[in-house]
């Protein structure tokens, strides 16, 4: 796991087969690793004023690229794209040398840490949640938009295809090694994982977030916040986080410190082209606050 250190504190390990970028902030107090959601990486705006919040309260913060994100290398293995991600968190970890430390995510990014807490209970202090993907509607939107086009495209024409999405393409254009990873992969098994991936966002019974069984909750043995879904957010279901929140015990349930309906303007305004305030994630500093006196208590 070789390590590089770029400009402005950035720094990347080899986790896994691939490059992971990172950066660390403050140097003080216990270590908070906070993970955006979907396919933004560290930079996403939003993300920072809340890392810095957090740093201001006497923590560092660990923010990094997830592969398939950022300037991260792409990468494509495991029973979901999420547990691909836990893994190389814990990878991560393990070469920072970090130890049992905060994990910090919404959306997606939720997902991710929930995920991490399950599977590598020993790297978790505590954990807070926000804005938990879930229900009919979010699981398929999900499967619909991260893994249909570019099985849909490889399908199609191949590996060579994916260079054609805007997502790949972007990947590329911060971290031009991306190209030449996509064109190495096997059409065949990149077929048969994106069904798998696919099949993780089909609802079933027993299993509130994508491709994660409930009985796996009851390794989460951490104090726990959990801030509450939307009542009308049908990305992130006000019922998904109540369901989250009866199967890690012991957890704590607070209401959304922003309105009730911001991720719908967001939404909206992301889709007209007309975004002023309500960024997709903008709103999450204003849980700075409640995530410092849960981690001070």
């Amino acid at each position: 796991m070789n390590s590089e250190i770029g400009a402005c504190g950035v720094s990347s390990v080899e986790i896994n087969g691939g490059r992971v970028v990172y950066e660390i902030l403050g140097d003080r107090g216990d270590l908070v690793v906070l993970t955006p959601g979907g396919r933004f990486g560290m930079d996403v705006p939003g993300l920072r004023p809340l890392a810095e919040a957090i740093v201001a309260g006497g923590y560092s913060v660990l923010l990094w690229d997830r592969p398939n994100c950022g300037a991260s290398d792409v990468q494509f293995y495991g029973q979901t794209e999420s547990h691909m991600r836990a893994q190389t968190l814990d990878g991560l970890l393990a070469a920072l040398g970090a130890g049992p430390c905060v994990l910090a995510g919404g959306s997606g990014g939720a997902r991710d840490s929930m995920l991490t807490a399950v599977l590598y209970p020993d790297r978790v202090s505590k954990l807070v949640l926000w804005n938990i993907v879930g229900g009919i509607y979010g699981m398929f939107n999900l499967g619909a938009y991260y893994v249909l086009p570019s099985l849909q495209v490889v399908r199609g024409s191949g590996v060579a295809g994916l260079a054609r999405l805007r997502e790949w393409r972007e990947r590329i254009a911060v971290n031009p090694a991306n190209e030449q990873r996509l064109l190495a992969l096997d059409r065949d098994e990149f077929v048969k994982l994106s069904l798998r991936w696919l099949g993780a966002y089909v609802p079933k019974p027993g299993q509130t977030i994508p491709g994660v069984d409930d009985e796996m909750f009851d390794r989460i043995r951490v104090p726990t916040l959990i801030i509450r879904g939307g009542a009308g957010d049908l990305d992130h279901p006000k019922r998904t986080s109540l369901e989250v929140s009866c199967l890690i015990e012991g957890s704590t349930l607070i209401d959304p410190p922003w309105p009730e309906d911001a991720w719908e303007r967001a939404v909206e305004q992301r889709a007209s082209g007309e975004v002023t305030h309500y960024n997709l994630f903008d709103t999450w500093v204003l849980a700075a606050p409640a995530i410092l006196k849960f981690l001070d208590g």
